[in-house]
């Protein structure tokens, strides 16, 4: 009985392959690209307002899909069809109607939290295990991060 030899690989490389590489994941992402595009320009033609409220989510055959974070968003949306047609067609996208839809918009990305700094017992604590470790290079580590927890104290203008 023989057994069946896989054939090889027509990849050269080693290693992990580019996602731009992938075919699928590559069309996915040109699609992305032209929608979001597509966001940007037909948005612009739209009043500074309505234009924080509403997202355009595809082009499904001839028709443009928007979302709005309300009924009277979409309202207001669905008064500007001709405009949004109108600057569609200007760009080359083959659009005949808009669909609104009413999606809450997602949240914006949150703010990183302003790090504290760290208070004279920290640094204390620090400089203690610092005399504790062997190792001189990490023991240099905590030095150095004890004399940033004094230097962030020390500051004059800071309110305790």
């Amino acid at each position: 009985m023989q057994r069946d030899v896989p054939a090889a690989s027509s990849r050269t490389g080693h290693g992990p392959q580019s996602l731009a590489d992938i075919g699928p994941v590559a069309a996915l992402a040109k699609k992305a690209g032209k929608l979001e595009a597509l966001d940007r320009a037909l948005r612009q033609t739209l009043p500074p307002l309505l234009r924080e409220q509403v997202r355009f989510a595809n082009l499904r055959d001839d028709r443009l899909v928007f979302l709005a974070s309300s009924p009277a968003w979409a309202s207001r949306l669905r008064l500007q069809q001709a405009q949004i047609l109108a600057a569609a067609r200007a760009i080359g996208a083959n659009a005949g109607s808009v669909t609104v839809k009413v999606a809450p918009l997602p949240p914006p990305d949150p703010q990183p939290e302003q790090s504290k700094p760290l208070s004279a017992a920290a640094a204390l604590h620090l400089k203690a295990a610092a005399n504790s470790i062997q190792d001189p290079e990490l023991r240099a580590m905590f030095l150095e991060l004890a004399s940033v927890a004094e230097t962030a104290n020390s500051n004059p203008n800071q309110t305790p």
